[in-house]
């Protein structure tokens, strides 16, 4: 088989296992109750199948510093969280969900710039959490309306994960453990959550 071939049945095969993990994670959550449907659909089913792959394809000390880089992330993604939530109490789609990933893009440029250490990760990790926390804390009380589940909506974010998964394992190689750290780690389900139930439910829920 040439490698070109193999190459591409390997990468289809891991985009079907990652886009398996969500499908599966969203029946859970839709068929359990509140405390285990919300665990289940936070888990990080694009970062874990990513971070697996990657394994499979490097050895110890690149996966070892892409963990590192991809600890920082999660404050890049909660400040994601608050640009947004501000941003949809008043503007559509594009804006607020627009705007909140210009800042995750230019926070995650920052923050592929440095070797992190644990200790350093965490530090980021608790200044970011303790800061926006207490500021999305006002827009938590919005009541949430009943939702109904579209045919393309597991789809779409099924593909959208398989799709960034297919990113960091084929682009690994090539930008290094740092880069691939930061990318495994982008909200692709928090970014196709906003995508789905904004035009539907309207901003503030």
């Amino acid at each position: 088989m040439p490698p070109e071939l193999h190459f591409i049945i390997l990468l289809v095969l891991r985009m079907a296992i990652a886009a398996a993990f969500v499908v599966s994670a969203s029946f859970i959550a839709e068929r359990t109750g509140p405390v285990i449907g919300g665990l289940v659909a936070t888990l990080p089913i694009s970062a874990g199948p990513s971070y697996v792959f990657l394994a499979l394809d490097h050895d110890a000390a690149f996966i070892a510093q892409g963990a590192l880089s991809s600890l920082p992330v999660n404050a890049a993604t909660i400040v994601l969280g608050l640009t947004y939530v501000v941003l949809a109490q008043r503007n559509n789609l594009l804006v607020s969900a627009g705007s909140a990933v210009v800042v995750w893009i230019v926070l995650a440029s920052i923050i592929r710039l440095f070797d992190w250490t644990l200790t350093a990760g965490l530090a980021v990790n608790l200044v970011a959490f303790g800061i926006c926390i207490p500021l999305l804390a006002r827009y938590r009380h919005v009541k949430m309306p009943l939702v109904t589940r579209r045919w393309y909506d597991i789809p779409f974010r099924a593909s959208l994960v398989a799709t960034l998964v297919a990113i960091v394992v084929s682009t690994s190689g090539w930008v290094g453990p740092r880069v691939s750290g930061v990318i495994a780690l982008y909200p692709i389900v928090f970014t196709s959550m906003m995508v789905i139930l904004h035009p539907r439910i309207g901003g503030p829920p």
